[in-house]
């Protein structure tokens, strides 16, 4: 009798099962726990904003062009880039971009950020007033790439947010008093500042206090912000008031609510916590995005800082509690929205088949284009005499894209990875190269690259930068017009190698990652996989690239 209710159930239970997947959206996974950094690779100062159901984050670019990345995400978790904010050279002709702001506002989106080269004045730029390098941009449509001019603010300081309520736009930043935290009533479509800057908050004794987000819940304003430093001091702390312009004097007695600079966190891979923003989901739970590194090589980080995700607790009338206990792990295993996941990335990009290249590629400084050509024979880098030891791109040296190299990169985003080119030298001298580099500034790169020698011979030869010391490992002849170009890393080595067959590749050499490290050269990027043209004045050298392949893994 049992077995017989049991069989009538089935077909009940079936169309029950089959209701129940109707709610769930397609292409979307009911499934717990996620993998941090959810964008891995050189992507800091995270933001993110809701307009509906969708999720949008931007991230700071330093001297790169196109600037600030931009992502879309249905689930906090997958993230796709669907283009860079500042991709005109209006927009951006020179300077560093450093953290940006995201928000919606009544069907606008508005993203505010400072250039730093900015700061000592506003160089060719047009201005209300001299010294502030803040500014904003806007759309009304996320989706079609297409972002005003810049709209130059007066209030200073750096890493400025955005608020809005009842129909007003207020900004912060931290250019206080005292470098405290500061607010004043802006117009986002002029720049002017409406209202008396108020000073609110010094943070809770931690240096550098900057990144500032204000939010409202239940009643109270809560001012978020980042102390410490990009470094391992790195925390997230949070003060509320009934009043916007506060005073800001009820702190969370648990703060910091974010960082990994203590006991509990020392032995995380995962490092430097901070820098947040957080959004309220559609179902109702809200979540933290931030920057953090990880370790790669002793206590050296190479990929730079990452964006990572943890979920956050916020009851009612109560300070917010970051994933439980206030650390965040490489294997989240959380309860998440529905996930819907984006197609992998693949691991060619075929240079002859594109007419532009993808958003993953940048430039430091908007190109010269005429050095720049995509055909049916590849990638074409025309020498420039520029060259990789030119230009810092955490904060650029130089103002004019003619004084930059010719290069263009994409990050790496995996500490084992292998990195593939082939590329030919047309029209070269004694002294003209291409090639393939692992570059995280002018004073820290590893290249092994195709050059012409005295004789006028080609020879492939591997070099490397760290500071004042530069070398020339290997120098080996070759006869064949195109060669294969490959390097190889783990987290402590680079390895770099050469074919011309494209299947039996010779090693060259290897060098630590270390001494390309934020702890050995400063600045705050991440390596830069990067094929560049260099030569000396005058030079008609021309590289042509064929492809380009990346495979990475953790």
């Amino acid at each position: 009798m049992k077995l017989m209710k049991i069989k009538t159930l089935i077909p009940w239970l079936g169309i029950v099962a089959a209701c129940l997947m109707l709610t769930i959206p397609v292409g979307a996974q009911q499934t717990q726990g996620y993998k941090n950094p959810v964008i891995p690779g050189f992507y800091p100062d995270p933001s993110v904003c809701r307009a509906g159901d969708d999720y949008y984050l931007v991230n700071s670019s330093f001297s790169f062009f196109p600037g600030v990345p931009l992502w879309h995400s249905k689930d906090m978790v997958h993230w796709e880039q669907i283009g860079n904010v500042l991709n005109r050279p209006s927009q951006l002709p020179f300077g560093s971009i450093f953290a940006p702001t995201i928000r919606y506002d009544n069907g606008t989106f508005y993203m505010i950020t400072t250039n730093v080269m900015m700061m000592g004045g506003r160089g060719n730029f047009e201005g209300p007033k001299e010294g502030s390098g803040n500014f904003i941009v806007y759309t009304d449509d996320i989706n079609s790439g297409n972002w005003s001019e810049p709209v130059w603010l007066e209030l200073g300081g750096i890493d400025p947010s955005l608020y809005f309520e009842d129909g007003r736009c207020y900004m912060v930043s931290n250019g206080g008093v005292d470098g405290g935290i500061a607010l004043a009533e802006i117009n986002p479509k002029t720049g002017e500042t409406l209202s008396d800057v108020k000073t609110l908050w010094h943070g809770t004794g931690g240096r550098s206090p900057e990144g500032p987000h204000l939010y409202k819940k239940d009643g109270y304003y809560y001012l978020m912000i980042s102390e410490g430093g990009t470094e391992f001091a790195h925390m997230i702390t949070i003060a509320r008031s009934k009043r916007m312009e506060g005073p800001y004097d009820e702190v969370n007695p648990a703060n910091p609510i974010l960082t990994h600079l203590f006991r509990n966190g020392m032995s995380n891979p995962i490092q430097a916590t901070g820098h947040a923003d957080i959004v309220e989901a559609t179902d109702g739970s809200w979540w933290m995005v931030c920057l953090a590194h990880r370790w790669a090589s002793g206590n050296h980080h190479i990929l730079g800082r990452e964006t990572f995700v943890a979920p956050m607790r916020w009851d009612t009338n109560a300070w917010p509690v970051v994933n439980g206990n206030g650390l965040i792990y490489l294997d989240m295993d959380v309860p998440t929205l529905p996930q819907v996941p984006y197609a992998k990335a693949p691991v060619r990009t075929d240079f002859k088949s594109l007419r532009q290249l993808g958003l993953e590629w940048e430039y430091i400084l908007p190109p010269v284009e005429a050095n720049y050509q995509l055909s049916n024979q590849g990638l074409k880098l025309k020498a420039a005499k520029a060259t990789l030891d030119a230009v810092n791109p955490t904060v650029a040296s130089i103002r004019s894209n003619a004084d930059a190299p010719t290069f263009v990169s994409r990050r790496q985003q995996h500490m084992n990875f292998k990195a593939t080119t082939e590329v030919s030298l047309n029209g070269s001298r004694t002294g003209d190269e291409v090639g393939l580099t692992t570059f995280m500034s002018s004073e820290g790169h590893y290249e092994v690259a195709l050059i012409r020698q005295a004789d006028g011979k080609q020879a492939v030869t591997l070099r490397y930068r760290i500071g004042k010391l530069a070398h020339i490992e290997k120098v080996v002849p070759v006869t064949a017009k195109t060669v294969q170009l490959r390097v190889e890393g783990t987290p402590s080595t680079y390895t770099f190698s050469y074919a011309t067959d494209g299947r039996n590749f010779t090693k060259l050499g290897e060098m630590d990652t270390k001494f390309i490290s934020s702890e050995t050269l400063g600045g705050f990027i991440g390596v830069m996989l990067g094929l560049y043209a260099q030569g000396n004045e005058g030079s008609r050298a021309e590289g042509t690239f064929s492809y380009f392949d990346y495979e990475g893994a953790e």
